[in-house]
C-alpha cells in the first residue's frame, strides 16, 4: 500500500527562527516533523537569506544547528518569484510580506504557516489558491 504523500509546507522566516529559539512549541514540533519525514518544508530563498541574517544577528550560537540542519534535512528551496508575481501580491498583502507569499503558489504547496499575526489576517487570496494559511499551533492542530 502507498504511503500517503507528505504535506507540503511553505515556512515563513519567522516560523524557522523561533523554532531556533526554543526547542519547545509549535514551531520546534513542525521542524522535528520535517526531520522525521512526516512532512515537507518549502522555502524561498529569500526565506533562507532572512533566516541566515537573523542567526547570524539574534542567535549566532545557533549558526552550527542550521548548518546542520540544512545538511542533514536541507528543506525544498524554490527560486523567488518574478517581480510581477510579486506586484501582484503587494496589492494583497503588506509589500514587505509579498515576495515571501508570492513564492507559495509557484511551490505547489498545501500549507504556508506563519508566525506573523497581521499576515494571518491579510492572507484571505492564498486559501482561493488552495493554499490553508495557518499559525504554527493552528498547523499542528491541523495534523491531529
Amino acid at each position: 500500500m502507498a504511503r500517503p504523500p507528505r504535506p507540503r509546507v511553505f515556512l515563513d522566516t519567522n516560523v524557522i527562527f523561533s523554532a531556533f529559539r526554543s526547542a519547545a512549541g509549535p514551531p520546534a514540533e513542525i521542524l522535528r516533523l520535517h526531520i522525521d519525514g512526516r512532512i515537507e518544508i518549502v522555502v524561498s530563498s529569500q526565506v533562507l537569506e532572512e533566516l541566515a541574517r537573523a542567526i547570524t544577528a539574534k542567535l549566532p550560537a545557533k549558526i552550527d544547528a542550521l548548518r546542520r540542519l540544512l545538511l542533514s534535512a536541507p528543506p525544498e528551496v524554490v527560486a523567488d518569484p518574478p517581480q510581477s508575481e510579486v506586484d501582484r501580491w503587494a496589492r494583497l498583502v503588506n509589500p514587505v510580506d509579498a515576495p515571501i507569499i508570492a513564492a507559495a503558489p509557484a511551490a505547489e504547496v498545501d500549507y504556508f504557516v506563519t508566525g506573523d499575526r497581521d499576515f494571518l489576517a491579510s492572507a484571505t487570496e492564498i486559501p482561493l489558491l488552495g493554499i490553508a494559511v495557518a499559525s504554527p499551533r493552528e498547523f499542528i492542530d491541523s495534523l491531529e
